[in-house]
């Protein structure tokens, strides 16, 4: 076996770039989340932040950077759900991540308990109350306590790794 010359490239904290392109090596799934405006518009923006904080009780986490025009809202909103997208949702993905257009118009919604809006075709969704904010650098990290959650058995999840959405491999 002959040895492999692999390319390692290092960052320092001030290396924003580097450290993105590390960040990009974790692939992580891709979510939206959702809430109302003031007036009850619905709007979501995309997120690939999502984690599972506690099981008992029941917390989650999403991270919102600070320069999002969402900020005010979900600075405001008591509650939110987060929507676990399938492969289809690439489209929707794509339209939420960008700044100034986080209307929901044209998604199939359905209303949850709390007032806040889901994405009717989503993997998992899970409805929350705003149990706590902190503040993480140029970011908010969102704490939800999950009230209600459910999911489908089937679908495959939305993916996103370097910089681009990806794709499982067909089953089987």
């Amino acid at each position: 076996m002959g040895s492999e010359t692999k390319t390692v490239t290092e960052g320092g904290a001030h290396d924003v770039r580097k450290f993105r392109n590390a960040l990009g090596w974790f692939t992580t799934g891709v979510a939206v989340v959702t809430t109302c405006e003031g007036g009850g518009t619905p709007i979501g923006i995309t997120v690939n932040s999502f984690s599972s904080v506690s099981l008992d009780p029941p917390l989650v986490l999403w991270c919102l950077d600070k320069q999002s025009d969402t900020l005010a809202v979900f600075e405001k909103a008591t509650h939110f759900t987060v929507n676990v997208l399938r492969e289809e949702h690439q489209e929707v993905s794509s339209r939420l991540a960008k700044k100034g257009d986080h209307s929901l118009e044209g998604v199939d919604l359905i209303h949850c308990e709390s007032g806040t809006p889901a994405l009717k075709e989503a993997l998992a969704h899970f409805e929350c109350e705003i149990e706590a904010r902190h503040d993480a650098g140029d970011h908010v990290i969102m704490v939800g306590r999950v009230l209600k959650f459910d999911f489908v058995e089937e679908g495959r999840p939305l993916l996103y790794h370097r910089g681009a959405y990806q794709f499982l491999p067909p089953v089987g």
